[in-house]
């Protein structure tokens, strides 16, 4: 008997981490899906990804805490807000450097980071900040399983996101012309795509996701100026799921998020912190391409 219930607690103690795992994964994998998405149209990696999800975060605490906006309106207006800025920085601060070396527009996105860090700091402060949602507080048991309400949206969230993306990819003109740009950008210009006009469209959709990431973690971890630093972990999530593939960015994310949870309990502490990138280091040892390899070659 009493092993009976031990075997029933342990169960129950990983299907919790589980579900707390593969919460923190979708945070991992909507970032994650913002360096891909912007990868695969412009050949370009953004390491200011996870600060514009920090920047998203802000902005719908200003709209909801500040502007006392009921939620159902702050979430839609966070997301375009984060659209405009998205195509403002292509358009102000990219477009111009194309034709650059890569390790230029590298070092720009990080310089980019930095100062997304010290306008948030600025305007809002360095001190943490919580986020007000209807759903905040709230817990469903089952059995004894205790999964939040936070947890329950965030990973809804993500698979509603992930649905809207693949049908706006499949079916719309835009989303078309985007894969058609992605994939050859001197053929999608001779065929009559703007290709400039899709460039800013991908980066105001990359912004966006970000956004709803930064929403949807909010009520889970405060909000500071330097909760952007996820951006790193959603990178390795990125290069470990494929760096060309959508749906690889969502898988990597959730197993950087699930190992994440099992190493903090079942490894000595620290271990959680890195386990991340060792991840990534044995992939980029096993399988440098990642597990959805869809990177393409270059024809020359």
């Amino acid at each position: 008997m009493q092993f009976a219930l031990a075997r029933g607690f342990h169960f129950l103690e990983v299907l919790q981490l589980l579900v707390s795992g593969i919460s923190q994964g979708c945070v991992y994998g909507l970032i994650a899906l913002g360096f891909v998405l912007i990868y695969k149209a412009t050949e370009m990696v953004n390491f200011a990804q996870g600060d514009l999800m920090m920047l998203g975060a802000f902005f719908a605490y200003s709209y909801i805490n500040i502007f006392e906006l009921p939620f159902y309106l702050a979430f839609p207006a966070t997301i375009l807000t984060m659209a405009i800025i998205g195509a403002l920085t292509e358009r102000l601060l990219l477009r111009p450097m194309i034709g650059e070396p890569h390790f230029s527009v590298l070092m720009l996105t990080i310089g980019l980071g930095f100062i997304l860090r010290a306008v948030a700091g600025a305007i809002w402060g360095n001190e943490p900040r919580s986020l007000s949602t209807p759903y905040a507080g709230g817990v469903i048991d089952l059995n004894g399983l205790i999964i939040g309400y936070e947890n329950m949206v965030i990973i809804l969230g993500t698979a509603a996101l992930c649905l809207l993306l693949y049908l706006f990819f499949r079916f719309t003109r835009l989303g078309l012309a985007m894969q058609a740009a992605s994939q050859n950008q001197l053929a999608a210009f001779y065929v009559g795509i703007p290709v400039k006009r899709v460039y800013s469209m991908v980066w105001a959709i990359s912004a966006s996701i970000s956004a709803v990431a930064g929403i949807l973690v909010a009520p889970v971890s405060l909000i500071d100026p330097l909760m952007g630093f996820v951006g790193i972990k959603a990178f390795a999530a990125a290069i470990v799921g494929g760096f060309g593939s959508l749906p690889g960015a969502i898988v990597g994310g959730l197993i950087i998020g699930i190992v994440e949870q099992f190493a903090g309990l079942y490894l000595p502490p620290g271990f959680s912190d890195v386990s991340a990138y060792v991840i990534l280091l044995a992939m980029l040892l096993i399988r440098p391409q990642g597990i959805f390899a869809s990177m393409q070659r270059k024809k020359v």
